[in-house]
């Protein structure tokens, strides 16, 4: 349909729609006799996006805090849009690969340039005071965020680095995930105890995370790649993108987050501690547990200098 087709003929798309889901062409068009217009605030819902931000003291700056981690969990919500559209074509492209790779490295790099609101958009001093009423949260437990990395690469490169070799590809889920990347900022691994903060994060979202591990063990960006025909994989755009993802991602981003947490939490008289107790700059700095979803794309010597210059 166009915008040149006349009346007639869209009348006549519009009962072949219907047709096709057996319904009734008139009565959807009675239905269009009472049905308001929409709006701008209908349609974004805006009052309602409006009302999520609840502040828990009287610090002006906790509502900056607040409503940059809610722009955060929205651009991950589209990232994750577009990894399901790449994982879920029909017939995959290296042209839409790469398109789509573009946008969510877009979306990063929006992410990476973000963190100025917030390093230099809070005073240290209200920080420090709001963030002891956050306790024992943390934004470790974005359950988004960890829903990208296992959508994009095969398990294998979230696992922490020293128990790798214990874990291959027929190793449940389960197991795989307790041995993520991650989970070194909330268990202690001479005891296997598990912070609170770890708890509480997999009471909420353990069996979201292991259908997601289920859902894109075969489908992950990394799988997608390497089922695209040879010449596709040669695509040096393709090929290009990929990088620009793992890097902006693993890397850029990574060190952005670190160095604006840095700012406030070095100065919090915690010993550095995260609100959630976690060791973040172990778990966070790419350096230590090397997160590379592609590590293929790489050269070695790129591999021995992963995040190092940062």
């Amino acid at each position: 349909m166009t915008i040149n087709d006349t009346p007639a003929s869209i009348l006549n798309e519009i009962d072949e729609k219907f047709r096709k889901i057996n319904q009734k062409t008139e009565t959807h068009l009675e239905g269009l006799l009472w049905s308001k217009p929409i709006t701008y605030w209908d349609y974004i819902q805006t009052d309602a996006l409006l009302n999520l931000q609840i502040q828990r003291t009287t610090l002006p700056d906790e509502m900056v805090f607040i409503m940059y981690h809610q722009v955060n969990e929205l651009l991950f919500k589209m990232v994750l849009w577009e990894i399901h559209q790449i994982s879920y074509a029909e017939k995959l492209t290296a042209d839409f690969f790469t398109e789509r790779l573009m946008r969510i490295s877009r979306y990063f790099d929006m992410l990476t340039t973000s963190f100025d609101i917030m390093g230099d958009g809070m005073e240290v001093e209200q920080y420090l005071k709001f963030r002891n009423t956050l306790t024992p949260a943390s934004g470790f437990q974005s359950a988004q965020y960890r829903m990208i990395e296992i959508a994009s690469t095969d398990l294998i490169n979230l696992i922490d680095y020293r128990f790798r070799e214990t874990i291959d590809r027929e190793t449940p889920y389960e197991h795989a995930l307790d041995n993520m990347y991650w989970q070194a900022a909330g268990k202690d691994h001479v005891t296997g105890e598990k912070s609170y903060l770890l708890l509480e994060f997999e009471r909420k979202y353990k069996a979201a995370f292991l259908t997601q591990m289920q859902e894109y063990n075969t489908i992950n960006l990394w799988q997608k790649f390497k089922q695209l025909p040879e010449s596709d994989r040669q695509n040096p755009e393709l090929v290009r993108a990929m990088r620009h993802y793992d890097h902006t991602v693993n890397i850029t981003w990574v060190m952005g987050h670190l160095n604006a947490a840095r700012k406030y939490i070095d100065n919090a008289k915690t010993d550095g501690e995260a609100t959630g107790g976690s060791d973040w700059k172990k778990y966070m700095h790419p350096k230590y547990q090397r997160r590379i979803f592609f590590p293929e794309l790489w050269s070695e010597e790129e591999l021995a200098n992963w995040g190092v210059e940062n």
